[in-house]
């Protein structure tokens, strides 16, 4: 699979529909003229404020960029660093009050309403030791903080209202505060 950064941005925000989607339709085809207009739905366009935030970001247009994200934070009530780079495949079921400072997220990320993901301390350094790293197919529940320079492994779900302030393993869920591992692989611990 190619690394987000890769990713044109007519084909990442395919994928971001696409994943939209699955997740909403369970699995149901759909005509690709009516996926391109579910864009426009209050699930999809905060993705598509981002990524166009990120992408005049890349550009060195970063008046535009933070714009941009301010109309996601005034419209949809989202904060979305424009330099934090998101994968293919992002979703947020509601955005209200959602905080996103991390330094990456990876490919299929489902995060709910009121999440926090960022510095644990007042730092605005922006560097893998003061903000997260997410990997792919993470799922972070509503009210849950992911705060500091910690890596949080593939296929890891963050339950409701956790805070996670330690690196997670793949395949990991976990709840609590401060948050704590409950299952891997499907185990319980």
């Amino acid at each position: 699979m190619k690394n987000s950064i890769e990713f044109n941005m007519r084909e990442t925000l395919y994928l971001d529909l696409l994943r939209k989607h699955e997740l909403l339709s369970n699995g149901a085809s759909i005509e690709p003229w009516r996926l391109w207009l579910s864009m426009f739905s209050p699930r999809f366009s905060p993705v598509l404020i981002y990524r166009l935030a990120y992408k005049c970001q890349s550009c060195n247009l970063g008046f535009f960029a933070k714009l941009l994200s301010l109309i996601n934070f005034i419209i949809f009530g989202i904060e979305i660093a424009t330099v934090c780079r998101i994968g293919p495949g992002l979703f947020f079921p509601h955005t209200q009050g959602t905080v996103i400072g991390a330094i990456s997220i990876g490919n299929n990320a489902v995060i709910y309403q009121n999440v926090t993901i960022g510095a644990k301390d007042i730092n605005f350094t922006y560097d893998k030791f003061h903000r997260p790293t997410i990997g792919n197919n993470t799922f972070i529940g509503a009210g849950a903080k992911v705060l500091g320079g910690i890596t949080i492994g593939n296929s890891v779900t963050i339950a409701a209202n956790s805070v996670a302030i330690k690196s997670i393993d793949d395949h990991s869920v976990v709840a609590g505060i401060p948050a704590k591992v409950i299952s891997v692989n499907g185990i319980r611990q």
